[in-house]
């Protein structure tokens, strides 16, 4: 009986894609599809606004500097939270919880992930809606933002083998159509004389334009393990993230740097649809499917965590998915778009110490990497995490505030690094980690009996 219940549970979480579970084994993935959907969320429309934003205000090699600092500092992000994922096999808000912010804190991490996912998902419809309504007058933006978010919902509830399904298809065909996109704009002029012009726009620094590369992915960057937890190895990450980002950003985006050179602006839409006329409609659905989906799939396991810690609940995953759909299509119908460079700036100090934090506990500090090993062998959560860890809230706090304020370098570079800093101070120094680095509290684990992936 146990036996049989146990095989009810284990395919219950499967069915759920392991909102509250441990990814095991059999769930894994090769690493190149996985980096297939990586670089679908690199590969967006909205790295064409941001390419076309930062060309629009920089030198074709200024710009080419700035993505690259900004890439690096993805990649190396992403590399280390993403490790973390595919060892323990457990999404963002799960792993956070041994990871050094208890389960309460990591139901924030969740919260503040749900909130900032949602927005994404709002501007990321409300740029497909805006290049659709330019080609259909007819049909209005905010009906265009709502059918469009439905429709990514629709995706996303059926889960990761539905999302891994659509990237597939959607991927190749988006490269195929912006080629062209790109090919017949750049044919009417001389790529030389573009890549030696001056800005069309008001000039920007190169460390503010790394800092919207980095900071326009540092949400994505957060939310890494919720992918490579279906990842077989560490070095699985390494590979996908190289191949990924690093593709997505310097075709994406540098080709909308050069678009904005040669088209003297910086609306993405407006080169895209002027270049291929209705085809644009496919570029515009295509290019915002595969990074909108991860939006709405991260919010959603964020949910479920917050509820099953605050709340003691488990939600079906799809059911929160279909409700933050809607709202996220709402939020784009009412025109988020608007504050995109603000969102932008705001992320790249709110999320970047919580990486840090995690970064310099699971690797350096580890207080709680034992509780997080324990039941790995056997896909087990472990039995109990801390509830509280009020100095890393103190420190995530710290951290995102000093970054966003201290204007100098990359603010999404600094918060990472005193978020990691701070805690690596606290954790390592005897007297501090006895006294100051202490949870509260205690929350037992419930989860089905699975067997996970040596990583």
């Amino acid at each position: 009986m146990s036996v049989q219940r146990s095989k009810a549970e284990a395919a219950e979480a499967a069915h759920d894609d392991y909102s509250l579970a441990r990814v095991p084994a059999a769930a894994r993935k090769h690493w190149f599809l996985i980096a297939i959907q990586r670089f679908g969320q690199t590969s967006a429309l909205s790295q064409f606004v941001l390419g076309s934003t930062i060309g629009f205000c920089l030198k074709f090699w200024q710009a080419f500097w700035a993505v690259t600092l900004g890439a690096v500092v993805l990649e190396v992000v992403c590399i280390f939270v993403g490790i973390m994922g595919a060892r323990q096999g457990l999404n963002t808000s799960l792993l956070a919880r041994w990871s050094g912010f208890g389960s309460s804190g990591a139901a924030l991490v969740g919260l503040a992930c749900m909130l900032s996912l949602v927005g994404w998902f709002g501007i990321q419809s409300g740029v497909s809606a805006t290049g659709l309504y330019n080609i259909w007058h007819g049909i209005p933006i905010w009906v265009w933002s709502i059918v469009f978010g439905l429709l990514i919902t629709v995706i996303c509830v059926v889960g990761f083998n539905g999302m891994q399904w659509v990237a597939n298809i959607t991927v190749p065909l988006f490269l195929i159509l912006v080629a062209s996109s790109v090919i017949v704009e750049l044919t009417k002029h001389n790529v030389s004389a573009l890549i030696s012009s001056p800005p069309p726009g008001a000039a920007m620094s190169i460390p503010a334009a790394a800092t919207l590369v980095a900071g326009g992915f540092m949400a994505g960057a957060t939310i890494t393990p919720d992918m490579s937890r279906f990842n077989r190895k560490a070095s699985d990450v390494v590979k996908q993230t190289l191949v990924g980002i690093t593709l997505g950003e310097y075709l994406i985006c540098m080709s909308g740097v050069l678009l904005a050179h040669a088209c003297k602006t910086a609306d993405v839409t407006e080169i895209v649809i002027g270049s291929v006329g209705p085809i644009g409609i496919a570029i515009i659905v295509l290019g915002t499917a595969k990074i909108n989906d991860w939006n709405l799939y991260a919010s959603g396991l964020g949910v479920v965590n917050f509820i099953d810690v605050v709340f003691g609940k488990k939600t079906p995953r799809l059911v929160v998915t279909a409700i933050l759909g809607v709202v996220g299509s709402v939020l784009a119908a009412v025109g988020i778009l608007g504050h995109f460079t603000g969102f932008l700036n705001v992320l790249a100090c709110v999320f970047p110490p919580i990486i840090g934090i995690e970064v310099a506990e699971y690797f350096f500090v580890k207080k709680w990497r034992p509780q997080l090993e324990e039941g790995r062998e056997e896909g087990r959560l472990p039995a109990t995490s801390p509830t509280w860890v009020p100095a890393t809230l103190v420190i995530w706090v710290i951290a995102a505030v000093v970054s966003y304020f201290w204007h100098w370098g990359l603010a999404s570079v600094n918060a990472i690094v005193l978020g990691f800093a701070l805690y690596l101070i606290v954790g390592l120094i005897p007297w501090t980690r006895r006294h100051v680095l202490v949870g509260f509290g205690e929350t037992k684990s419930e989860q089905p009996t699975t067997v996970a992936a040596e990583a």
